[in-house]
């Protein structure tokens, strides 16, 4: 028998709720015994409306006009129940967000942004309503579920999540400077700008081939690529004194300390302390001493594949690619980017000693414009003073590379 299983003793019940379980079987012990709707309602404290709507939900269609009338069954009206709730669930709001996930979909695949950024950077500029946004988790979740145009292979690091095991670090075989046990703490901690990391970026790793220099300050994550010749030190010297042209006398203002590799590359790099910076050498096998520039390394890939030359790009492409890479917003940044932050030290730099801008001396005009002169000087440095024996070959670069980035954001 159905009434069996519940209670047919009607418990408290609060007004405006469903019925549960105890109250069906209630509904089935009183209708048996001939009560009737409103006798039901006022037995089990609803409304009769309340009881008529469950006797038609449990009581099954009947057939034919022959045998006896079918009976109310408190075990089909809880199944109707819940199959009907199943149905009555509100729309989901990511369906109302449409446009949102077209923009999202394209930042992604042509600025390779990450899904969290995205988010970001549309609330921080107010780039659409909120009821027209969703958050970063649910965004994840649609594209583990397959309903964006996202695949999960895509995703940057969703893939490769690995837990960093602790290492003791091995001392130094090769002394070429101070040790970083001597750097000072406030370089660590990222309360101020001036602190760089550095390393070198390998393309092919047979015979003398060209490498990228990478640098990163760990306060605004700009991040600084330059193609030079061969992963020597002369080649890591040579551009450094490009950028020590170019930052003039605020050079030691602009570079405070640079924790650099152990790799033989930067064997001269201390004579850099020449020029008013502290420089740092991390320990060997020990990447996680310089965590931000390895992540931006990484990121870095994405425009330079490991096993590609490095020779194939050309040193305007490799600017360009740094330049992609300070245009994403960062969420430990406040959805800022970090060419933004950048702007606004160096700034602070040059107006502290009525300099104006980098530029100040040499272009007049928009802020754009300056950068882009800048920009051009060091392409053409790179050209004629780091890279003489360049071929026109190498200095394209591969086409489907290098229209994917542009010149001017």
């Amino acid at each position: 028998m159905d009434c069996q299983d519940y209670i047919t003793e009607p418990a408290e019940r609060k007004k405006g709720q469903h019925l549960q379980r105890e109250e069906r079987g209630a509904i089935q012990h009183l209708k048996r015994q001939g009560y009737s709707n409103r006798a039901i309602a006022r037995e089990i404290g609803c409304s009769p409306s309340t009881v008529a709507n469950e006797l038609r939900r449990g009581t099954p269609p009947r057939k034919s006009n022959k045998g006896r009338k079918p009976g109310y069954s408190a075990r089909r009206g809880e199944a109707v129940y819940k199959a009907n709730r199943k149905l009555s669930r509100r729309r989901r709001r990511i369906c109302r967000c449409a446009h949102f996930l077209r923009w999202v979909t394209r930042q992604f695949k042509e600025h390779k942004w990450s899904l969290d950024a995205c988010v970001g950077y549309a609330r921080l500029h107010k780039l659409f309503p909120a009821d027209e946004m969703v958050c970063t988790h649910t965004l994840y979740n649609e594209v583990w579920a397959g309903n964006l145009d996202l695949s999960v292979t895509e995703l940057p690091e969703a893939m490769k999540r690995k837990r960093h095991k602790d290492s003791k670090p091995r001392e130094h075989k090769k002394h070429y400077g101070k040790d970083i046990a001597q750097r000072p703490e406030i370089a660590a901690l990222r309360i101020e700008e001036g602190h760089w990391e550095g390393d070198t970026v390998v393309g092919k790793k047979a015979g003398k081939e060209a490498v990228v220099l990478s640098l990163l300050e760990k306060k605004t994550e700009n991040y600084i690529a330059l193609h030079i010749p061969g992963k020597d030190a002369d080649s890591v010297l040579s551009a450094m004194q490009l950028l020590k042209e170019e930052f003039g006398n605020k050079f030691s203002q602009v570079f405070k300390t640079i924790t650099v590799d152990n790799g033989p590359e930067f064997s001269g790099f201390a004579q850099v302390e020449n020029w008013g910076s502290q420089v740092y050498f991390a320990h060997p096998y020990t990447s996680w001493e310089r965590p931000q520039n390895e992540r931006h390394n990484g990121l870095f890939r994405a425009f330079v594949p490991k096993g590609v030359s490095i020779g194939s790009f050309s040193p305007e492409y490799i600017l360009s690619a740094a330049d992609e890479l300070n245009g994403r917003p960062r969420k430990k940044l406040g959805y800022h980017t970090p060419e933004e932050l950048f702007e606004r030290f160096l700034d602070s730099v040059y107006a502290a000693s009525g300099c104006g801008s980098i530029v100040h001396d040499e272009a007049k005009g928009s802020h754009h414009a300056q950068r882009s002169i800048v920009k051009q000087r060091m392409i053409n440095k790179i050209f004629f003073i780091l890279l003489p024996c360049v071929t026109s070959k190498s200095m394209k670069g591969p086409p489907d590379r290098i229209c994917l980035l542009s010149h001017e954001r």
